[in-house]
């Protein structure tokens, strides 16, 4: 995940392309906890990016007023699969065009893999576009 996101944070493009590098890997990592703010917030993200194109800019535009607007999130059910692409993937991919198509097909994949509660995050995101 370093070399990854080393690459992504000094791409320098307005788009900021680093915040889905950062949502996939969110959306296939969760883990038990308390806390419900870190699946929600990846979820959103890979929703906004792949069902609504947004950028990574817009994206972190969108979780800032998210935050500012609940700190309450809803709990979702990890798939038992999350994807058929990794971070190892998309840093095989050759540095440019080609690693930042990898980056989308991996936020792709990741947002397909949580089929099953895409509809509640469709949801949980709507009412703040």
């Amino acid at each position: 995940m370093n070399e990854l996101s080393y690459y992504t944070l000094a791409h320098g493009d307005s788009a900021f392309i680093h915040q889905h590098v950062v949502d996939a890997y969110g959306a296939q990592h969760i883990r038990p906890s308390p806390s419900t703010i870190g699946a929600a917030f990846a979820l959103a993200g890979l929703y906004l990016a792949v069902e609504r194109a947004f950028t990574g800019r817009q994206v972190q535009t969108m979780h800032i007023l998210m935050a500012r607007t609940s700190k309450q999130w809803p709990r979702f059910d990890p798939p038992n699969t999350v994807g058929p692409l990794t971070v190892g993937d998309v840093v095989a991919a050759e540095a440019g065009p080609p690693r930042d198509e990898a980056i989308m097909c991996w936020c792709a994949g990741v947002w397909r893999a949580w089929s099953a509660e895409q509809d509640r995050v469709r949801a949980m995101v709507d009412r703040f576009l």
